[in-house]
């Protein structure tokens, strides 16, 4: 099982995947709280855009995405639904169909358009570098150095919406500028290595499954942490005993995961009605 640690290029990927997921499923409970899940498919996918468009131009393979991002981001922290007849999740998913869209169309102008539309999608976490590795490493340290400070401030606004109370935040909130921001940067510096659907599974499944396990919020945060890790052991496991994908083992182990997780969750449910 712990043979993949023998290959440098093996470590460097689980070091990786345990940054990454760590970080996300972290702010996948704030995501997941707020009924937003759609806002991290496409923030991933206007960063894509932004390494469509660099590619296309030929210049600014860093500096567009994270530009592109961070608008995304602010733009999204201004989303205030009052029309009740209208989900911010509708907004949202309009703004990923729209950057998926033009993604495509400028990535079949490159010189490798299919398999670059697949590394976009999935990434290439074995080839990531302890370069790399150390740039995601301090950004996301600076990131959940934020939210620990203020640990109360992200969470007392995360349940304002649960509540339903979101149309008390008003039109800018510093503390809810600072999360969109925050995710910005995670999913800009995650989907270079892990690619917009792993990003994706990292910020909302163990989130969602930790929430099916139990109703103690601290104890969410920390199951969702112990999921991110395992799937990224066991799925980079999968992928090197069996010659698949890393992007998308991950995807798969993180996928049963949840259906264990909702497994449990509904034979808790069945023993609970027949003790009443």
């Amino acid at each position: 099982m712990f043979e993949m640690f023998q290959l440098p290029f093996m470590v460097q990927a689980f070091t990786a995947a345990v940054i990454t997921g760590v970080l996300l499923s972290f702010l996948g409970v704030h995501v997941v709280g707020r009924g937003i899940v759609f806002v991290d498919l496409a923030l991933g996918q206007i960063s894509s855009l932004g390494v469509a468009f660099a590619a296309y131009i030929g210049t600014g393979l860093t500096t567009i995405p994270l530009v592109f991002t961070l608008v995304g981001a602010l733009l999204m922290s201004f989303i205030n639904i009052r029309d009740k007849r209208l989900k911010q999740e509708a907004i949202i998913g309009i703004l990923y169909a729209f950057a998926s869209a033009v993604t495509v169309l400028l990535i079949s102008k490159t010189a490798h358009g299919d398999s670059d539309i697949q590394e976009v999608l999935f990434g290439n976490i074995l080839s990531v570098s302890w370069e790399q590795i150390s740039s995601i490493g301090i950004v996301f340290g600076a990131i959940g150095l934020m939210h620990l400070i203020f640990f109360r401030k992200f969470f007392t606004l995360t349940e304002s919406f649960e509540n339903g109370e979101n149309h008390l935040v008003g039109i800018f909130n510093i503390w809810n500028f600072l999360f969109y921001i925050s995710i910005g940067l995670a999913i800009v510096f995650a989907v270079k290595i892990n690619g917009v659907i792993p990003v994706f599974s990292f910020l909302i499944i163990p989130a969602v499954s930790a929430i099916m396990l139990t109703k103690n919020k601290i104890a969410v945060i920390i199951i969702a942490f112990i999921i991110s890790i395992l799937a990224g052991f066991f799925g980079l496991n999968f992928s090197f005993h069996y010659d698949f994908p890393a992007g998308s083992s991950i995807v798969t182990v993180l996928g049963l995961i949840f259906i264990v997780a909702a497994l449990y969750n509904i034979i808790k449910g069945v023993a609970l009605k027949r003790s009443h």
